[in-house]
């Protein structure tokens, strides 16, 4: 439970909680129906290790041949291997080649020292402090601003 709450806690959007099957398929179900569109808004890779789903990285409110935004999640037990920083490096590459993205922008919290160096590690540069970015549990947060460009 307290891994499931510290990863809540990173997270900068909702997620249900507790996260239920039901919730599970309404994702996968979204994801699905998105990816069948000509031009999706929203493209999500799962990140697989074992024949198990560990985490995902996600285009959003993409922009075809423009920009999108970047969020990302892994499992706590395997946070620090590297393994997210390789997932943002090549899910970005298909943005920039694929979808003819020129911007992708990401946000992390303050206090997310892991995901600030996965993003810097992947290239994309810190442009600022977001404030009151983010409304979690009534209360507005401040966030990092990065962004990689082609």
């Amino acid at each position: 439970m307290a891994i499931i709450k510290k990863l809540l806690f990173f997270l900068t959007d909702s997620f249900p909680h507790p996260y239920k099957v039901s919730d599970a398929r309404k994702f996968i179900r979204n994801v699905l129906n998105e990816v069948r569109k000509k031009e999706p808004k929203n493209i999500v890779f799962g990140i697989e290790i074992n024949g198990e789903v560990v985490g995902c990285v996600g285009l959003h409110k993409v922009k075809h041949d423009h920009k999108a935004e970047f969020g990302y999640w892994l499992g706590e037990n395997f946070w620090g291997g590297g393994i997210m920083t390789k997932a943002v490096k090549k899910v970005s590459a298909f943005a920039f080649r694929e979808l003819r993205i020129r911007r992708i922008v990401a946000y992390t919290l303050l206090n997310n020292e892991g995901s600030k160096r996965v993003l810097e590690k992947s290239g994309f540069e810190l442009e600022g402090i977001a404030k009151k970015y983010i409304k979690k549990k009534n209360k507005f947060l401040d966030v990092y601003q990065f962004a990689k460009t082609k």
